[in-house]
C-alpha cells in the first residue's frame, strides 16, 4: 500500500510540474511564480532570515498582493545588502561614514535610513556608480508600494522586480569589502 502512495505522490508533483511549466507561459498567471522559485533556489547566499522574507514576497505574489510582495523582497534585500556592510564588521563603512555612530546591524537599521545605506554602497566599493542608482530606483519602487501612491504594480511588474534583486544580490554576494 504504501509503494501505491508514494506512486501517486510522485505523479501527483509531476502533474503540478507540468501544469505550472504549461500555464507559466501565459503572462497573467500566478502560475508564474512557481518558474521563478526554481532560479530562486539555486541561489544559496541568503540566510534563513532573508530566505523567509523572500519567500513571503513570492507567497504574496501568488496571492496577488503585488505590493506587500515588492515590500518584502525589498526587506530580503537590504537584510543581505546589511549583512554584507557588516562582513568587515562595519570597518570600511566607518571609513567612509565617520559620523554614523552605530556598533550593530540593528543600530544602522534604526540610525540610518536605507536611502543613505544604499548610496554608502558606493564609496564602500560595493557599487558602481550606476549599480548604486539602479539600488535607489528599486527602493523607489519599494516607497511606493509601501506609502499611498497610484502604483499598483501587477504579476509581471512584481515577478520582475524580485527576479532584478536576486540578480543584485548575486551580483554583491561576489565582492568583498
Amino acid at each position: 500500500m504504501t509503494d501505491i502512495v508514494q506512486r501517486l505522490m510522485r505523479s501527483s508533483r509531476a502533474f503540478a510540474a507540468e501544469a505550472h511549466a504549461i500555464l507559466g507561459r501565459h503572462e497573467s498567471s500566478p502560475s508564474r511564480v512557481v518558474l521563478l522559485e526554481d532560479s530562486y533556489r539555486k541561489l544559496t547566499a541568503l540566510s534563513l532570515k532573508q530566505d523567509e522574507l523572500m519567500r513571503q514576497a513570492l507567497r504574496c505574489m501568488e496571492s496577488e498582493l503585488y505590493r506587500a510582495s515588492h515590500v518584502m523582497a525589498w526587506a530580503g534585500f537590504m537584510d543581505f545588502l546589511e549583512e554584507k556592510l557588516a562582513s568587515d564588521s562595519f570597518a570600511r563603512l566607518h571609513a567612509e561614514r565617520p559620523k554614523w555612530v552605530f556598533g550593530s546591524i540593528e543600530e544602522l537599521r534604526e540610525t540610518v535610513v536605507e536611502h543613505q545605506i544604499v548610496e554608502a554602497t558606493m564609496p564602500v566599493g560595493l557599487c558602481a556608480k550606476s549599480e548604486m542608482k539602479a539600488l535607489l530606483g528599486l527602493l523607489n519602487k519599494r516607497t511606493e508600494c509601501a506609502h499611498p501612491s497610484n502604483f499598483f504594480p501587477g504579476l509581471n511588474e512584481s515577478l520582475g522586480y524580485f527576479s532584478e534583486l536576486l540578480k543584485r544580490i548575486e551580483a554583491l554576494r561576489k565582492k568583498t569589502l
